[in-house]
Order: C-alpha cells, then structure tokens, then sequence
C-alpha cells in the first residue's frame, strides 16, 4: 500500500496517476475535496481509500505493516499566507508526525521540501544537506521558511546515530512545477494556466516589471519542470529504497518568464503580446529574480532521464490538457 498525502493536489494527483501506472500497489489518497472541481484531480484513479488529513493517523494505525510508502505532498503552498501558526500545523507539525510514523514503523517516507527554502538565492542552489549549510539559508517567507525548518530538523536527526529514520527518507526542493490538475490553485497556479486564457482569446498578458538594475522587464528567471518529470524521478526514487537524502527537482535550467510567455502563445498559434506591471509593494522586497536548481547530487545518485524543454512541455500541457475538453489527467 502506497500513502500519497496532498493526492488530490497538483504534484499529488500526478504522482497517483503514474503510481497507478505501475499497477503493483492499493493506493491511497489523504486529502480534503472541498466544494469545488478538486475532486476531478483524482476522478480517473482507482483508489484503495481515501482520506481526510484530519483522520490520517487513525487509518496509520489500523494499517500498520501495510504501507510501504508514504508520499507527502500536502502543504499549505501559499507563499503569501500570512497565518503562520497554520503554516506550522500543515507543514511543520504534520511532516514530522509522519518521519516519525514511518521511521517507528519501516516505512519509506519521501516530502515535498521547495526552492523557496533558498532565499534569494545569495548562496546558490546547491541541496547540501549538511547542518551547517542548511543553516546559511534565508527564507523570504513563511512557507518557505517551513520547508526550511523540516530540512534543518531531519538533517539534525540524521546527524544522531542513535535516532530512528525511516526504511528510505527523500526530501525534495520542487522548483516552479507546472502541469495539468492545478486548476484548483487559483492564484497559486502556473503562470502557464494564467496566460493561456489571453494567449487564447488573442490579448496581452501582464508580466512583472523589473526592478532589479541589469535585470530587463519580463527577465526574471526561474526553473520551469514539467510535472511528468517530477513523477518520473519520484517514481524511480520510490523504485530504488537504496537512495536517501535530500535533492533539487529542477531542470538546472533557468528561463525567463518572457520566454514562458512566447512558448504559451507559440502553442497556440498566437503573436505574443506582453503587457507590464510593477511588481506589487508588499512583495517587491521579498521577489526571487532567480531560480536554478543545481542537477548534480540527483545525477550523481544515478537518476538519468532528461528533462523536459520548457517549449515541448509548454506544448504538451497545450494540446493535450488546456485545449482538450477534459484537461484532466
């Protein structure tokens, strides 16, 4: 049995619909549906169970030395939630419940860490695991600062031979993920769904204005990953138990958001047409102008298959999701 935490989610319902590919495992999804369209993430999987974050420990319980995996991918993913005792319980609270759960009973465990633990990336994107570099980072926020405090936590316990730890233990600093199933995340979804409404209807899309010397508007850079790619390194993660540590997942490819934007309208055979903005004041201080994912540590643990080009994947999610009558995986 496989627990996927965040399953109706984004990264969450990919990750079930290629765990379902796999056709070896009951597969189980912890998520609240609410009352909108979420529930179309996970509508097409054949799902053992499904349960309410809330009920998760209960149903560990009664399942103990049943589950062999337990993939977290739920979060509070707001990089702007300002509540910060509830980003604590979701993303704090709740991923060191679950090291602990399956470090008590030989489970592996593989979470969602993110890029936003490296700050404004003043000391690079290399996902070094050790203490005393984990402690160099700077979080801008909240949320980032939560993945950061589970990564310094873990490297800290890993660091005591005598604690427990789980069968397998993978953490993973997703870059910017774009894909089909994120039609719930409102103002948290790819920039990709955002502009494909204008590039569509053939009207221009507003991107930030620089405000960076050196750095021209629409410059900004960050690590675009096709979803399938990130599935398909969890998945070779989950099939090789022998890999633990903490990894980029990223391209190690940086792109602009400008090129973002001509890859949405080229997919769909329209001129683009950019507008600008000033990059709102209550987050101009806090705005990453690069993101870059160092490749090397999950290379070196012999992950080979290429990533995707932002182009091809930009035309993939396209043709096959946002243009077709069901965009739902």
């Amino acid at each position: 049995m496989i627990v996927v935490t965040g399953g109706a989610g984004f990264i969450g319902a990919n990750l079930l619909a290629g765990l379902e590919r796999e056709k070896s495992r009951k597969l189980v999804c912890v998520d609240r549906m609410g009352r909108g369209d979420k529930w179309r993430n996970v509508a097409k999987r054949n799902l053992h169970d499904l349960v309410r974050p809330e009920d998760l420990q209960a149903f560990l319980a009664a399942n103990k030395g049943r589950i062999e995996t337990v993939f977290h991918m739920g979060a509070n993913s707001s990089t702007t939630e300002t509540d910060v005792d509830e980003i604590v319980r979701s993303n704090v609270r709740a991923t060191l419940d679950l090291w602990d759960w399956c470090a008590a009973n030989g489970a592996a465990f593989v979470y969602a860490s993110s890029a936003a633990t490296y700050g404004n990336g003043e000391h690079g994107f290399v996902d070094d695991p050790a203490p005393e570099a984990l402690a160099r980072l700077a979080p801008l926020n909240p949320y980032g600062w939560s993945k950061h405090l589970v990564d310094r936590r873990i490297a800290a316990t890993l660091a005591d031979p005598k604690a427990k730890r789980p069968r397998q233990h993978v953490g993973l600093k997703f870059f910017n993920v774009y894909g089909p199933n994120e039609y719930h995340k409102g103002a948290q979804r790819s920039v990709v769904h955002q502009i494909y409404p204008a590039a569509v209807a053939g009207e221009a899309f507003a991107l930030f204005r620089s405000h960076k010397a050196g750095i021209p508007d629409g410059g900004q850079k960050r690590d675009f990953v096709w979803v399938g790619d990130a599935v398909d390194a969890m998945l070779w993660l989950g099939a090789n138990p022998q890999i633990s540590g903490l990894f980029n997942l990223g391209t190690g490819k940086a792109r602009s958001f400008l090129d973002l934007a001509n890859a949405v309208y080229a997919a769909v055979g329209a001129e683009a047409k950019i507008a600008w903005r000033d990059t709102p004041d209550a987050m101009r201080d806090k705005y990453q102008y690069l993101t870059q994912a160092s490749t090397a540590r999950l290379r070196q643990a012999g992950y080979t298959k290429p990533f995707t080009e932002l182009e091809e994947g930009v035309r993939r999610y396209v043709r096959d999701h946002l243009s077709a009558a069901d965009p739902y995986l």
